[in-house]
């Protein structure tokens, strides 16, 4: 889903068939830095954690050497990008799954909108802090829904203590670090509460029209339990 959009954004700001400068931080295996780099581009994979690093690095020795040679893949924390890079340097900013990891994100995306060309793209996928009460009300957990409307803190999946983001502070966040909010999506609209062992239904293609359409429409993408931002750096 969040590769659907991303390709919808990146196709209606770039021409067709420019191959693109992506830095993806905090890439873990690599699944969508090595989708990019098939598709063209040029990528640079920015990963802190030295099992995923591992991963992202024999998948792609498992790639033709074309797809080889437009990836590269750094150990390193997504807080440092200037000592890799030059500001600037990227048409493309990818932080996907990270910043409900970082207790305070903003440094983070100062960075992150400082490697940005002008009129670069900066991809944002943050846990919906909006959100937080539906999971656990909809399995009838009432005392923990209770907790969830008044917090940004949350237990995820993984038995991890990690925080969440509002559309808000996040909105204003862009604007302040010069990549204002140009578009946004919600992610796992109506799959989130479904069991981790969940089987995926026969009709899987009828799911992803409709939770496509869901994360783009009002009111159901302000619920969703992930939110897709895109700013652009003016």
């Amino acid at each position: 889903m969040v590769a659907r959009q991303l390709d919808e954004q990146i196709s209606g700001r770039f021409p067709v068939g420019q191959r693109l400068r992506v830095l993806d931080v905090g890439m873990g295996q690599g699944t969508q830095a090595l989708r990019l780099a098939r598709a063209g581009h040029q990528v640079t994979g920015l990963e802190q954690d030295p099992r995923m690093v591992a991963v992202a690095r024999e998948s792609l020795a498992g790639e033709p050497e074309g797809i080889r040679k437009r990836m590269r893949i750094i150990e390193g924390d997504g807080r440092d990008t200037g000592v890799h890079f030059l500001p600037g340097a990227f048409d493309v900013v990818l932080c996907h799954g990270v910043l409900m990891y970082v207790e305070e994100p903003d440094p983070l995306l100062a960075g992150l909108a400082r490697m940005l060309a002008h009129g670069g793209l900066l991809s944002l996928l943050v846990r919906n802090g909006d959100a937080l009460a539906l999971r656990p009300g909809l399995s009838g957990a009432w005392a923990d829904a209770l907790t969830a409307f008044d917090t940004t803190a949350y237990r995820n999946r993984l038995g991890l203590d990690v925080r969440a983001d509002r559309l808000k502070d996040l909105t204003s966040t862009l604007a302040g670090i010069g990549a204002p909010l140009h578009a946004w999506y919600g992610v796992g609209v109506f799959t989130d509460s479904a069991a981790d062992d969940a089987e995926v239904p026969g009709d899987a293609r009828t799911l992803l029209a409709v939770e496509e359409k869901a994360g783009r429409t009002d009111p159901y993408r302000g619920v969703a339990a992930l939110l897709h931002l895109c700013g652009v750096r003016g």
